[in-house]
């Protein structure tokens, strides 16, 4: 049972601090940091982050710029997400600008690739990640003495919200996020895992009646599932405002390498990975994840 989390921990953050992210999985590292002192951060959120801003700051100011954030900031904390290059581009106007410069990475895969553009590199003067696993890649990769490992307090408010695991009518939460790749089937990656899903719950433990739902990544667009739901009228919709709220109903978690698969291990549920076996192999390192239908893959 999740018991009452100490949420300090906060890194040492010098002010004013100007903070910019767009991908939920930086934001959702970062913005548990800066509650001491949020009325002290130049903030530019875009994308899936401007939620997740609102949701925990309500009305506090955003800029409406880079150059604006960055205008007498001591540091600059960025994102390092994929979906668009406004941290890249946030850490190249630090380095000309003289601005110390943060970037936090928030998985575990794809390292190097976050720091470039159009074939411009942007290194920060520290790389900051949350747990040893990442610790370990993030200074295979980069200078070790530029590598810093942070309290995880996002990790730490969600398992401490998530009650124990149910123990009647526990359902299955799909977690989805976008493949970026088609793995040679002309499918995009995550309809081919969730078909590999459907195909295997039951031999891998999940009752034929348990309740399904389906929840969206926060990049993904309105209505893009609303095709294959209408199909398979046994899933339904996640709506849940938190993913602890949505894993709370939860007893199995399925998804491909969603940082959502982390929470749910943390959370004591029991996680699958749903990509198949023609599909790279998922890249957690996380021990307790299992492979969904790898004893009918093996048998095959």
């Amino acid at each position: 049972m999740p018991g009452r989390t100490d949420l300090r921990g906060s890194p040492e953050l010098p002010t004013p601090l100007a903070v910019v992210c767009h991908d939920a999985g930086a934001a959702n590292v970062i913005l548990p940091w800066l509650q001491p002192r949020s009325f002290q951060v130049r903030a530019v959120m875009q994308g899936p982050a401007t939620r997740l801003w609102r949701q925990r700051f309500g009305d506090a100011p955003l800029c409406a710029s880079v150059d604006e954030a960055l205008d007498g900031a001591r540091l600059l904390l960025s994102g390092t997400g994929w979906a668009t290059d406004l941290e890249h581009l946030a850490r190249v106007q630090a380095h000309q600008r003289g601005v110390r410069s943060v970037a936090v990475i928030d998985h575990w895969v794809n390292y190097p690739g976050r720091f470039v553009r159009d074939g411009v590199q942007q290194w920060p003067d520290e790389f900051w990640v949350t747990d040893s696993d990442a610790l370990a890649l993030a200074r295979w990769h980069f200078p070790a003495d530029r590598v810093r490992v942070q309290r995880n307090l996002y990790l730490a408010e969600q398992v401490a919200a998530v009650p124990p695991v149910p123990t009647d009518g526990a359902g299955v939460l799909v977690v989805m996020e976008p493949a970026r790749n088609h793995w040679g089937r002309g499918v995009a990656g995550e309809w081919q895992a969730l078909d590999w899903f459907m195909q295997h719950r039951v031999a891998a433990g999940m009752p034929t009646a348990a309740p399904i739902r389906l929840r969206p990544h926060p990049s993904d667009d309105t209505g893009k599932y609303a095709n294959w739901l209408a199909r398979h009228p046994q899933v339904q919709l996640d709506c849940s405002a938190t993913l602890a709220e949505a894993l709370s109903r939860t007893r199995w978690v399925v998804g491909c390498e969603s940082y959502a698969l982390v929470v749910a291990l943390a959370a004591g549920r029991t996680v699958f990975t749903s990509l198949p076996p023609w599909a790279p192999a998922c890249r957690l390192p996380h021990a307790g994840l299992l492979r969904l239908g790898a004893a009918q893959a093996a048998a095959a």
